[in-house]
C-alpha cells in the first residue's frame, strides 16, 4: 500500500519516474562489464556509465577552478563549495543544521527519527542503516570487495574505503604530517 504522497506532475512520464522512489523499481541495468547496477532513471544510469568511461563532461567555471564531472548533479553538488551555499534547512526545532544538497538533508533527517532503511540482507548479520554509504562499506565487509585502488606508480594496493588510500599515498609521497610534540625525541 503506497498510500497517497499527493506530489502533482505536469508530465505522465514524470509521475511514472516519481513512483518508482514509492516502489523501489529501478529497470535501468548498467550493462558494462559485469556491474549490473540498477537505477530508477535513465539519465541516472547514463550518468553512471561514465564512472566506467571515465568521461567527465561538466566542467566547473568559478574562478578557473576546471574540476571536471560525470554529472551535472555532482557539479551542481560542487559550486556549493566556492559559495558556502546551504539551501536546505532542516526542519527539526532548534536543530539549526543546513545543506547544500537535498539528499544529505533527507539522510541527516533520520537522525532525529531513527529511521534505517538499509538493511544487510546477509541473514546471520540483518543490521540497519540510515544513511546509503555507511550502508554499502558494510556491504563490503562481507563481499570482500576493494573497489578504491592506490595508482601511484606499481603499487595497485586495493581498500574497501576511499579514506584509507591517504595513508598509502602519502607513503608514496613522502608526506609525515603527524609530528611528535612530546619532550626530545
Amino acid at each position: 500500500d503506497l498510500g497517497t504522497c499527493g506530489k502533482a506532475f505536469s508530465q505522465e512520464s514524470q509521475l511514472k519516474t516519481h513512483i518508482r522512489t514509492h516502489t523501489g523499481e529501478q529497470p535501468y541495468l548498467c550493462d558494462v562489464g559485469t556491474c549490473r547496477k540498477a537505477f530508477s532513471q535513465a539519465g541516472t544510469l547514463k550518468a553512471h556509465k561514465r564512472t566506467h568511461t571515465g568521461e567527465k563532461p561538466y566542467v566547473c567555471e568559478f574562478e578557473r577552478c576546471g574540476k571536471v564531472f560525470s554529472s551535472f548533479d555532482g557539479l551542481k553538488y560542487h559550486k556549493t563549495t566556492h559559495t558556502g551555499e546551504k539551501p536546505y534547512a532542516c526542519d527539526v526545532e532548534s536543530c539549526g543544521k543546513a545543506f547544500s544538497d537535498a539528499g544529505s538533508l533527507k539522510h541527516h533527517k533520520r537522525t532525529h527519527t531513527g529511521e534505517k532503511p538499509y538493511v544487510c540482507d546477509v541473514e546471520s548479520c540483518r543490521r540497519a542503516f540510515s544513511d546509503p554509504s555507511a550502508f554499502m562499506r558494510h556491504k563490503r565487509t562481507h563481499t570482500g570487495e576493494q573497489p578504491y585502488v592506490c595508482e601511484f606508480g606499481t603499487c595497485c594496493k586495493a581498500f574497501s574505503q576511499a579514506g584509507n588510500l591517504n595513508p598509502p599515498k602519502r607513503t608514496h609521497m613522502g608526506e609525515q604530517p603527524f609530528v611528535c610534540d612530546v619532550g626530545t625525541c
